[in-house]
C-alpha cells in the first residue's frame, strides 16, 4: 500500500475511510465549516511544519471554500484534486465516492501553489490553446483540469491554476497533443 507522509485534510468522516482504504497515512477530517476553529487550522499548521499536508476536498462549491479557508491561513500546502465525475455517485459529490485509484493518482500528482507571482500563461494563451472563447473551450478545460490534477474552472480561475500550480508551457502542449491524439483515434 503506497504510504503519504504528509497530513492529509478532508472534509468528512467518509473522506478519512475512503483514504484510508487508498493509502497509508495520517488523515485529518475538518468537519466542513468547522475549519474556520482556531483549534483546526493550528493543528493543520503545525503538520505543515513538521511533515507537510495536501489538502484533499470535495469537488464542488463548499470544497472549493475550505480549500481557501486553509489556503489563506496555511500558504504553503499542497493541493490535491479529484474532478466531479470522480467523485459523483447519485446526486452526491464528494471524495468519499471516488475509487482507491482515483485518490491514490491525485495524492501522487498533488502540488503547492506558488508564493510568487508567476506569469507562464496569459489570457491570450487560453484562446490560443483552445482553453477559452471557443464552442469545446469548457470541456478541454475539464480535460485538461482533470488529467494535471488541478481541477475545473472557468477560463479565469483555469488561468490562475496553471499559474499557481507552476503548470509548464512543454506539459500542457504535451497534454494537448495527447488529448488530440486520443480523440483523433475515437473517429
Amino acid at each position: 500500500m503506497m504510504t503519504i507522509q504528509e497530513l492529509i485534510v478532508v472534509e468528512g468522516v467518509d473522506d478519512v475511510a475512503a483514504v484510508k482504504k487508498a493509502v497509508q497515512a495520517e488523515v485529518l477530517p475538518v468537519h466542513g465549516f468547522a475549519v474556520r476553529s482556531g483549534v483546526t487550522l493550528d493543528k493543520i499548521r503545525f503538520a505543515s511544519e513538521r511533515v507537510g499536508v495536501i489538502v484533499l476536498t470535495d469537488p464542488d462549491y463548499a470544497g472549493r471554500q475550505i480549500r481557501k479557508t486553509i489556503e489563506k491561513a496555511v500558504p504553503n500546502v499542497k493541493h490535491a484534486y479529484i474532478s466531479r465525475k470522480e467523485g459523483t455517485r447519485g446526486d452526491n459529490i464528494g471524495v468519499e465516492n471516488a475509487t482507491s485509484e482515483v485518490i491514490r493518482a491525485a495524492l501522487e500528482k498533488a502540488r503547492f501553489k506558488l508564493v510568487e507571482e508567476r506569469q507562464e500563461f496569459s489570457l491570450q494563451d487560453m484562446g490560443y490553446y483552445g482553453l477559452s472563447a471557443d464552442a469545446g473551450s469548457r470541456a478541454l478545460r475539464q480535460k485538461v483540469g482533470d488529467r494535471l490534477r488541478i481541477g475545473y474552472g472557468n477560463t479565469k480561475q483555469f488561468l490562475t491554476r496553471l499559474n499557481h500550480y507552476n503548470i509548464t508551457r512543454e506539459e500542457l502542449e504535451a497534454l494537448l497533443r495527447e488529448i488530440e491524439d486520443s480523440s483523433s483515434r475515437k473517429k
